[in-house]
């Protein structure tokens, strides 16, 4: 054939390479999580070879049951999501990778096998990932009890205060014991509720976003449209006082300032927001004592007797911008390390440069979870999407700014990597419906007929790019 014929031919019949097919990234994925699996294997052998100068005898078994519950997650999503964001579950992987290295660090010093537990619980989180992705095939079906979610999730928040399943830790009664398990309904009650909230925002966006007075430039809400968030504002309080436990009421209600704001793109409910939680804070620093001596021990950390946060920097001081290497620092002397405090220990043996990566990290898996609301087409997917994302980045602030003292130490665990079965296996779940929602925002939308125009077509494709 000529060089002519062929011109001609192209002219009349385009490539086939025009017509492209969406990419779904599970190969990108593949790749990812292998490297993931290796950081978390190459920490984990780490840790013995900087404390204990050899290769951990079980190395081989961690790195089978990490591979395997990677690699069940893995197939799942290729099967049950084939269009989700490939780059969320190699990120959450490497968190929690990270996190096992740093508790079995710990256990090397204090004799314990936590690492063996946690282990199992994202076995337990994995199992309920791929639960979740089987059976929520469409996300819209959560959107359509909104008070019943919103019951379910004061329910949980009520368990912990009932007197033969509810216990406290440390002061804060947010634990109920099943069997010879204890299980903290708070970190289910958090997901259900965002649910919840997303739902009805939906239904009551347009009379939330109906401006009321102007004062010094902010177009406040209506008196009659403050009902929502003064309720939950109050309940936020009333967990506060009753359960004694700061962390939770904040997180709540800044998720939903933060999902007001998405659904009404008015700046006046983050203004309003603010104020109420300052209100909030200082009636409950006058009022509550665990609130008041959690701001003192803010303002004057080396003056609290069990010493959390000054040993939490001192570490951060002592592991300067690259740390002492895993294995070769002091960890264990900082109070609680393998939960409320293993940002610390992480900060102290991998440096200001692996604590920055680490919320590198966060903030990337958030940023994903942001995306997939600015690609979503119907309103629910769009506030469910943001709520999940902006209340994980939102604890990830909350934690690591009261272990850095930048704020008051509220409780809360690091997602994924902190110890502790509830907070690890309800933040699989959330991962789940990120990926639900992701697979969703980056699916190709079907065309009516086999004559869709060519522009959709390509705007489709960058979409899902």
């Amino acid at each position: 054939m000529s060089l002519d014929r062929a011109r001609e031919r192209s002219r009349v019949d385009p490539p086939a390479a025009e017509s492209v097919v969406p990419r779904r990234g599970r190969g990108t994925e593949l790749i990812l999580l292998l490297f993931a699996i290796g950081i978390a294997t190459f920490a984990y052998i780490n840790v013995d070879l900087g404390a204990l100068g050899r290769v951990p005898p079980n190395a081989l078994g961690y790195l089978g049951g990490l591979a395997l519950a990677t690699g069940v997650a893995h197939v799942v999503i290729r099967i049950r999501a084939p269009y989700a964001d490939p780059v969320i579950l190699p990120i959450v992987v490497t968190l929690c990778g990270l996190g096992l290295a740093m508790i079995h660090r710990l256990d090397l010093a204090d004799d314990t096998s936590h690492a063996t537990a946690q282990l199992t619980w994202m076995g337990v989180g994995v199992a309920l990932f791929v639960a979740v992705l089987i059976f929520v095939r469409d996300h819209r079906i959560l959107s359509r009890l909104p008070y019943l979610a919103g019951l379910t999730g004061l329910v949980l928040l009520m368990l912990p205060l009932l007197p033969v399943i509810g216990h406290s830790v440390r002061g804060a009664r947010i634990w109920i014991n099943v069997g010879s398990m204890t299980f903290q309904p708070g970190e289910a009650a958090k997901i259900i509720l965002i649910i919840a909230f997303a739902a009805y925002l939906v239904q009551k966006r347009d009379a939330l976003a109906l401006a009321g007075r102007r004062f010094l430039g902010v177009d406040l809400p209506r008196a009659r449209d403050l009902g929502p968030i003064l309720l939950v504002w109050l309940g936020g309080l009333g967990i506060l006082i009753v359960q004694n436990d700061l962390g939770p009421s904040v997180l709540l209600f800044g998720i939903f300032v933060l999902m007001i704001y998405v659904a009404t793109e008015r700046i006046s409910w983050i203004f309003l927001g603010l104020l109420l939680i300052l209100a909030g804070g200082l009636g409950a620093n006058a009022v509550v004592g665990h609130v008041a001596e959690r701001v003192d021990t803010w303002l004057d950390p080396f003056a609290d007797p069990t010493g959390q946060i000054a040993q939490s920097l001192y570490g951060l001081a002592y592991g300067g911008v690259v740390g002492t290497g895993l294995g070769q620092g002091r960890p264990d002397l900082i109070p609680i390390a393998e939960s409320d405090f293993i940002a610390a220990a992480l900060g102290e043996e991998l440096g200001l440069t692996g604590l920055v990566a680490i919320i590198l990290f966060y903030a990337l898996l958030a940023s994903r979870g942001l995306r997939s609301a600015l690609l979503l087409r119907d309103p629910f997917g769009k506030l469910l999407a943001a709520g999940l994302a902006a209340g994980f980045f939102l604890q990830v602030f909350i934690v690591l700014g009261g272990v850095t003292k930048l704020i008051p130490l509220t409780g809360l665990t690091t997602p994924f990597m902190s110890l502790g079965g509830s907070s690890l296996v309800m933040n699989w779940v959330l991962v789940a419906l990120l990926i639900r929602l992701s697979d969703a925002a980056r699916r190709p939308v079907p065309s009516s007929s086999p004559s869709a125009s060519s522009d959709t077509a390509q705007t489709q494709v960058v979409r899902i790019r």
